[in-house]
């Protein structure tokens, strides 16, 4: 373990015999729908079952592309498919944990605190030289309870309000945040105060995270540490990483934006373009 936050590839391998493990793969595609589906069905970690971002973690509407479920309806999709209080939930992808970090950071949402992100994701797996199977699991359905979490999450009024006195984070790509391209969102750039930090940026050239002290000097660069911090990016799924990047940093938690940009930039509230984080 590292922090009570990530597994490693052979930690997690030491432990795929115990029954209380459970592993979820969490790929997904910008505009692929369904690759997803179909890469799980070609290879996957043994025992991972499948948790789709668009309808599994994702209500059919709200705030955002990817708006949050109600607590109850996400447990019970759970407990359903055989996550439940007294698991270790492993989450994954092929993106560095990106989209693996929704997963995890809902889970915590509900209060469930054994969950972890594998470290490296589906590539320190296949690195560590470790076997992916096509078989499908089915486990039974398990007893999954919603309880109070350690996060904080933040509307697009509330955030308007506090604006000038937060840290505000976008986890979004460098030219996204600027305006200079928005491939998915009808308009381009940032919330004014925001400040970029890159996902890819909590991630070394092997595609683990950073360690400790790197991405402490990261966050803390961006001021992090002084008073609340509020984490984006374009639909409240990666500014998760940012998030997850920030504890194993052992800074305090950031209150996420789950509405994020696609909520902002569409509800007629002022925004901002160029590099400049500019002020309210």
């Amino acid at each position: 373990m590292l922090d009570g936050y990530l597994i490693s590839a052979t930690a997690l391998a030491g432990r795929l015999d115990d029954p209380r493990l459970r592993l979820v793969d969490v790929r997904w595609y910008l505009g692929e729908p369904g690759r997803n589906r179909a890469q799980y069905a070609a290879g996957h970690l043994p025992g991972a079952s499948l948790l789709d971002l668009d309808t599994d973690l994702s209500a059919p509407s709200g705030p955002g592309r990817h708006p949050l479920p109600d607590p109850a309806d996400f447990a019970a999709l759970l407990a359903e498919r055989g996550f439940g209080d007294d698991h270790v939930i492993v989450a994954y992808d092929d993106a560095g944990g990106v989209y693996a970090a929704r997963l995890w950071w809902m889970l915590r949402w509900i209060g469930h605190s054994g969950v972890r992100l594998l470290d490296g994701g589906l590539q320190a797996w296949q690195a560590a030289g470790l076997p992916l199977t096509s078989e499908v699991p089915h486990p039974d359905p398990a007893a999954t309870t919603v309880r109070p979490g350690p996060v904080r999450v933040i509307d697009r009024a509330a955030l308007w309000a506090r604006l000038g006195s937060v840290v505000l984070l976008d986890a979004r790509q460098p030219d996204r945040y600027t305006g200079e391209r928005e491939p998915v969102d009808p308009a381009g750039g940032h919330i004014p105060t925001a400040r970029n930090a890159p996902t890819g940026e909590n991630l070394g050239p092997d595609g683990r995270f950073l360690p400790p002290e790197e991405l402490a000097r990261r966050y803390r660069s961006l001021g992090v540490g002084r008073g609340d911090t509020v984490a984006y990016c374009g639909s409240g799924v990666t500014a998760c990483h940012d998030i997850a990047a920030i504890l194993v940093a052992g800074l305090p938690e950031p209150i996420l934006y789950p509405g994020s940009w696609s909520d902002w930039c569409t509800s007629g509230f002022p925004y901002l373009t160029g590099p400049d984080p500019g002020t309210i």
